[in-house]
């Protein structure tokens, strides 16, 4: 029995599943926690990566990681780090994400150039950040990776440096048009040429560990996830993690000007276009917490009050915000009124985060042109009963729920036992989920909502 290692790199932790390369089957698992906050040593990812994968990398015909999307590590001209990474979720990069759509053109030129328009959470803009603020920094780097990148070379004793499309085309200085790197764009951020990894094949085989086990390209937990989802045409995933994020799979690329849908490539040669919130949940935990209670105190408080929560709306921005673009909005609780109770605060909680999310999938619908047929919720925040039931009359598509499961290592798995397997595709693993729910959209909610969401644009 072949055995392939998927290792999920997120925000949060390490994670890695011991897959069956045939049947998807787990057959052991590991995992080790990350340092919080928003800039991060690069080390303390393979200390991580190194206990979540002990007794089980050995045991694995090939392996693939899937990391954060977007960090940047800075190398200089000896492969030593140069700073701590700066990751997706730190926000100091507005400015410059400002200054470099500006010198490309415009919004527009940016969307026509990569795909994207320049936000905070891309990487051209941290390497901009660190050219304005810390220029002995910038001059000093040779090189620029992505984390799963870096990991990736790691694991293959620090020789080839490689990446994927997937992760790459969330860089800022990838062209999805062309499906392949844009240098000047690179240079244009850092102020000087850098070496980026080689660009492979979804399917493609990078090298080996020193104890022989093949390494795949390994992508982007977004893109892993897709690929572990097994997305099809019409099918939207909500992943409810540290952020909020919509995807779906199309066979074109997708350039929204917008900026609100950003036109990353997929794990597979298609294309992944994304909407992402900064709050997922997170969003919960503030509730329980505010609240006082457990988990399924919560859950059940939510549930006892009725749809729209007596009038209360939560705007979650409590991390700032990234659909709408509000990198320095707060959070915002209104229609309080002598009558609240504990019960409409709870759901009016879960109801701002999945109305938030809703944001999210109108945005990825309207730049895609692609209906949605159901919505794939998952994540740590599917977990909740209450986000499951509350979700359907939110979003009014169909509901599924996968079976709680590592979606990001499966996926990285999967990619690994395709590489392994030398195919023109991906094995055909099966992914349970719950029974489907749909309820009409509670539009009044929406209504409500939009409303709030509007009248805070410009308070910060």
């Amino acid at each position: 029995m072949a055995l392939v290692l998927g290792i999920d790199s997120s925000t949060q932790s390490c994670k890695a599943l011991l897959v069956d390369a045939a049947t998807g089957q787990i057959i052991d698992e590991g995992r080790a926690s990350h340092p919080s906050g928003s800039e991060v040593d690069p080390r303390a990812w393979i200390a991580a990566l190194d206990q979540a994968t002990e007794g089980l990398l050995e045991r694995a015909d090939a392996v693939s990681i899937a990391g954060q999307q977007h960090g940047m590590v800075a190398l200089d001209e000896n492969d030593e780090i140069v700073r701590p990474a700066l990751l997706w979720n730190d926000t100091r990069s507005a400015q410059a994400a400002l200054d470099l759509n500006e010198e490309i053109g415009g919004d527009q030129a940016a969307v026509d150039a990569t795909g994207s328009v320049y936000v905070a959470s891309l990487t051209a803009t941290k390497m901009r950040w660190m050219r304005d603020h810390e220029p002995e920094n910038a001059a000093r780097t040779a090189s620029v990776m992505l984390p799963h990148d870096f990991l990736t070379w790691h694991l293959m004793g620090r020789g080839r440096k490689v990446t994927d499309h997937g992760d790459a085309s969330g860089t800022g200085y990838y062209s999805t048009r062309d499906r392949a790197w844009r240098t000047d764009l690179a240079s244009l951020a850092l102020g000087h040429e850098v070496e980026l990894p080689e660009l492979l094949a979804p399917n493609a085989i990078a090298g080996t560990t020193p104890g022989g086990v093949k390494v795949a390209a390994g992508t982007g937990d977004n893109a892993a996830a897709a690929l572990g989802l097994d997305l099809q045409p019409g099918d939207v995933s909500v992943s409810i993690g540290t952020s909020g994020v919509a995807g779906m799979t199309v066979q074109n690329s997708v350039h929204d000007p917008s900026g609100l849908v950003t036109g990353f490539a997929d794990a597979t040669g298609a294309y992944f276009p994304l909407a992402c919130t900064l709050n997922g949940a997170p969003v919960l935990e503030f509730g329980r917490r505010i609240l006082g209670v457990e988990w399924e105190e919560f859950d059940a408080l939510a549930l006892a009050a009725q749809p729209g929560s007596g009038g209360v709306t939560l705007q979650p921005y409590l991390e700032g915000e990234r659909t709408p673009n509000r990198p320095a909005a707060h959070g915002v609780l209104a229609g309080l009124n002598s009558a609240t109770t504990r019960e409409d605060f709870a759901r009016a909680t879960v109801e701002g985060l999945l109305l938030a999310l809703d944001d999210a999938v109108t945005a990825l619908v309207e730049a895609t042109g692609v209906p949605v047929q159901r919505i794939q919720l998952i994540g740590g925040g599917a977990r909740s009963q209450a986000v499951r039931e509350i979700a359907p009359e939110i979003f009014g598509h169909e509901i599924v729920v996968p079976e709680p499961a590592e979606y990001v290592a499966l996926g990285a798995a999967r990619q690994a036992a395709w590489a392994l397997s030398g195919e023109a595709t991906p094995p055909q693993w099966p992914t349970p989920g719950s029974d489907p729910h749909r309820a009409p959209k509670n539009t009044e909610l929406s209504t409500r909502y939009a409303k709030l969401r509007d009248a805070t644009q410009g308070w910060y």
